[in-house]
C-alpha cells in the first residue's frame, strides 16, 4: 500500500508541474484532464501526508520513552503515543478506502427516471412523492433540478417523470436509488381505511458526454408531434414535441417539456445518450455490475430496495437492513442517513473484495 501511495504522491507533484507548463495552460483539453486528475488525487495525497507526519511523531515519542524521564513526563508521552496510534490506524483505514478504484461515473450529473408501477393512481401519487423527495434533497446539496419529461395523471401524480440533477458528485450519491420503491399507506380514495401497497421504480443514469457515446445522426429517427397537456396556447398547435429513436439499439426518448422544438431535441438527446451509455455499460461490464449488485444492489432496477410505511412513520432499506422512524422527514429530502450508510456499505464491500 505504501508503494502505491508514494507513486500517487509523485504523480500529484508531477501534475503540479504540468499545470504550470505554458504548453498545457494553452491546451484546453490537457488543462481540463490534468486539473481533474489532480483534483481526484488531492484527498489521497493530503491524508497520506498526514499519515506520514503521524508516523514520524510516533517514532519520536517512542524514542523519548527510551530516555530517562520523570514519571509525569513519561505518562504524558504515553498518552500522546496512544492518541497518535489511534490517528495512525484511522488514517490507514481511510487510505485503504481512497485507494479503491473510483466509479468513473461518480462525478457526473445524473438523469433520474421515476415511474409509477403496481398500484394505479396510488403508484403515480407515490412517484410524485419520490420526485419531490429527491428535488428537496438536491436543493439541500446545492444541485440544480431540471425536468426533462413528465406524464401526469388527473390525481396529481406522475405516470413517469424524467429529470436531471446537476451538481458535483450527483451520481455518486444518487446511484444507490436504482430499484423498486414500495409504499404502504391508506389511499385517499380508500373509504374502508385499508392499507394498500404500491410501487414506483427509480432509474439513475450518469449523464454521458458526446465523446463517451458514439451516436451517428443517420442512426437516429426524429419524429415531431404536437405537445399535450398543460402549457398554454402553443399546446396542440405547434409541432414542438420531439421523439428520438436510436435505430441500432431501439432506445426511444420523447420530450415535450419546452415550447421550442430545438430545446426539446437537446433535452431528449441528453436522455438518449445516457440510456445508450447505460445499456452499453451493462452489456460490456456484466462482471462489474454483478459486483455492484452483490454489494448494495445498485444494478437491478426490478429489485425492491426500500419500503415507506406511512402508518408507522417508518422507512426500511432492505439491502442494508436499516430502518429509520422518520418517514415524514425523509420525504422532505432528508436522505443523508440512508445515502451515507449505503456509501459506507459499498466501500466496505469493495475493500473486502480488493483484500480477497
Amino acid at each position: 500500500m505504501l508503494d502505491r501511495l508514494q507513486a500517487v504522491e509523485e504523480r500529484y507533484e508531477k501534475l503540479n508541474q504540468l499545470l504550470m507548463d505554458p504548453d498545457v495552460v494553452n491546451d484546453t483539453n490537457k488543462l481540463r484532464e490534468y486539473s481533474k486528475e489532480q483534483s481526484d488525487l488531492q484527498e489521497t495525497v493530503e491524508v497520506y501526508r498526514e499519515y506520514k507526519s503521524v508516523k514520524e511523531q510516533i517514532s519520536d515519542a517512542k524514542s523519548m520513552l527510551e530516555e530517562k524521564l520523570d514519571s509525569e513526563m513519561r505518562e504524558m508521552v504515553k498518552d500522546e503515543l496512544a492518541e497518535l496510534e489511534e490517528q495512525e490506524e484511522a488514517h490507514s483505514e481511510r487510505l485503504k478506502i481512497l485507494l479503491i478504484p473510483k466509479d468513473p461515473n461518480d462525478d457526473k450529473n445524473v438523469i433520474m427516471e421515476i415511474r409509477g408501477a403496481a398500484g394505479g393512481d396510488e403508484a403515480a401519487l407515490f412517484a410524485g412523492d419520490l420526485y419531490r423527495m429527491y428535488s428537496r434533497y438536491a436543493e439541500a446539496q446545492g444541485w440544480r433540478t431540471e425536468v426533462i419529461e413528465a406524464s401526469t395523471t388527473g390525481t396529481g401524480g406522475y405516470k413517469e417523470i424524467i429529470f436531471m440533477l446537476t451538481g458535483k458528485g450527483a451520481y455518486s450519491k444518487m446511484k444507490f436509488e436504482n430499484g423498486a420503491h414500495r409504499v404502504q399507506r391508506v389511499p385517499e380514495t380508500e373509504s374502508g381505511g385499508r392499507i394498500h401497497t404500491s410501487t414506483a421504480t427509480v432509474a439513475c443514469l450518469p449523464e454521458a458526454e458526446e465523446v463517451e457515446v458514439d451516436i451517428h445522426e443517420k442512426d437516429i429517427r426524429v419524429d415531431t408531434f404536437a405537445s399535450s397537456g398543460p402549457g398554454g396556447q402553443s399546446v396542440n398547435t405547434t409541432m414542438s414535441a420531439v421523439r428520438l429513436t436510436h435505430v441500432p439499439t431501439g432506445v426511444v426518448v420523447s420530450c415535450q417539456d419546452e415550447k421550442s422544438q430545438i430545446k426539446n431535441k437537446e433535452k431528449a438527446m441528453k436522455v438518449l445518450r445516457a440510456r445508450i451509455y447505460d445499456k452499453f455499460q451493462r452489456e460490456a461490464q456484466a462482471e462489474y455490475d454483478q459486483t455492484r449488485k452483490s454489494a448494495v444492489g445498485t444494478g437491478d432496477r426490478s429489485e425492491r430496495i426500500r419500503t415507506y410505511n406511512f402508518p408507522q412513520n417508518r422507512v426500511t432499506d432492505h439491502r442494508i437492513g436499516l430502518t429509520i422512524q422518520k418517514l415524514d422527514q425523509i420525504l422532505q429530502g432528508k436522505l443523508d442517513e440512508f445515502i451515507d450508510a449505503l456509501i459506507v456499505e459499498d466501500q466496505s464491500s469493495r475493500l473486502q473484495a480488493a483484500e480477497d
